[in-house]
């Protein structure tokens, strides 16, 4: 069995993880340490959850450390993700470690960020468009940096990055250890990774666009006018923390306060809070002071928080990728989760593009007409078709409405340690 000790760390990162409880290298971690420990690039594609964060931050440090010079730079897609990197990071340097690391992202205080930048550190950690304002200003120097993580590269080119981290790469040095980390792999990510990786290794963790098998997937057909009640319904059957995927900022913020009003402990994550407050609501949704988040797709990468235990798409995503990324909040680091979506008829031209990713070789589902459906019922599908396991009409169509169930085939993502960076 591959460990830890067998990688040939430093004692001061050995001691780390012990102190963070890592005994077994997830299946990411033991393929990408070693090649990265190597000074190969690497592309890397694995979901979040999958303790992929600690595989390019452990060989990042162990380089640093046994060089007085080079820098690091991370760029990530979100300021959550970005502020969840540093604190692993941070905890595999230690209160003791002559490192520095510094977090890089919108929202957060120019001056003190310059303040920072003046000690010199050697990490950086960020999202594209505030490592791009330092770069522009000059207090941002990279010319020293000596490896580079694109991590959920995939996301970042969704985010329409893709420009800035063309930017970006022109201030760092043609020599350097580059690793790109993806959970899909599309054109772009592949023509990006021959443009910035040399002779990269591929490292690839369960299969592209699957989910986790150990989540429970339900859908439930429902009017618009139906929608709300049918989440309520759902919400007070449930047990454990839910996170609620709402389309815009403003419907987050409505269907928070109508939670509130209705008796809900609840609260709402999405990209026109100031930092300090995405950091207090998440830090209280960490701290199980409310059970039920609402949030835009802000969320649906770099929430990485155990307890969550249900994923409700209030609204299906515009994007299908997004529908693996948002379920995948749940059934963290080998846990169990389920995940249900309220379709609506205008949601099922999106369903069926989620379906025929996450199933392409099977037929899609039809198109829902109409607005008579009424939500109610269970019933489950898997295998290329739909089964009833509970009232309400079996068919996926129109004219009962009713909650179906499916499970993902295909391997589970991690596995083999209790710990998913």
């Amino acid at each position: 069995m591959t460990t830890f000790e067998s990688f040939g760390l430093p004692p001061a990162l050995t001691a780390a993880l012990a102190r963070m409880n890592y005994t077994t290298p997830t299946p990411i971690q033991a393929q990408a340490i070693p090649l990265a420990m190597a000074g190969k690039d690497v592309l890397g594609t694995a979901q979040t959850g999958t303790g992929k964060t600690a595989a390019f931050a452990i060989p990042m440090i162990t380089r640093l450390l046994a060089s007085p010079r080079g820098g690091a730079l991370v760029l990530s897609p979100t300021r959550e993700l970005a502020t969840q990197i540093l604190d692993v990071v941070q905890q595999l340097l230690g209160t003791r470690s002559t490192l520095q690391a510094v977090l890089l992202i919108g929202g957060d205080s120019m001056p003190k960020q310059i303040a920072q930048l003046r000690g010199r550190p050697r990490i950086i950690v960020g999202t594209p468009g505030r490592i791009n304002d330092h770069l522009e200003r000059g207090t941002l120097m990279l010319g020293d940096t000596s490896f580079l993580v694109l991590d959920e590269t995939d996301r970042m080119l969704d985010m329409g990055f893709g420009i800035q981290i063309d930017r970006i790469l022109k201030f760092l040095p043609q020599t350097r250890q580059t690793l790109m980390f993806s959970a899909t792999l599309p054109k772009e990510i592949l023509a990006m990774s021959s443009r910035y990786l040399v002779k990269p290794e591929r490292v690839a963790v369960g299969e592209v666009n699957k989910v986790a098998v150990k989540i429970q997937q339900d859908i439930v057909h429902v009017t618009d006018g139906s929608k709300y009640d049918e989440l309520t319904k759902q919400l007070k059957a449930r047990t454990g923390s839910i996170v609620i995927f709402v389309k815009t900022k403003r419907s987050a913020d409505r269907i928070c306060i109508r939670l509130s009003k209705d008796g809900f402990k609840a609260d709402t994550i999405h990209g026109d809070l100031h930092q300090r407050k995405r950091e207090r609501v998440i830090q209280g949704f960490r701290d199980q002071k409310f059970r039920i988040l609402v949030a835009t797709d802000v969320a649906s990468r770099g929430l990485d928080i155990p307890h969550i235990e249900h994923v409700i798409n209030y609204d299906l995503p515009q994007v299908p990728e997004d529908y693996i990324h948002r379920i995948g909040r749940t059934a963290r680091a080998g846990a169990e989760g389920s995940a249900l979506c309220l379709i609506s008829p205008d949601d099922s031209l999106k369903w069926r593009d989620i379906h025929k990713l996450l199933y392409p070789n099977e037929p899609a589902p039809p198109v829902q007409r109409g607005g008579g459906n009424s939500s109610g019922g269970k019933s489950r599908f898997g295998g290329g078709g739909y089964k009833k396991s509970g009232g309400g009409n079996s068919s996926h169509g129109g004219g009962g409405g009713g909650q179906r169930s499916f499970k993902p085939r295909g391997r589970r993502f991690g596995g083999g340690s209790s710990q998913a960076a």
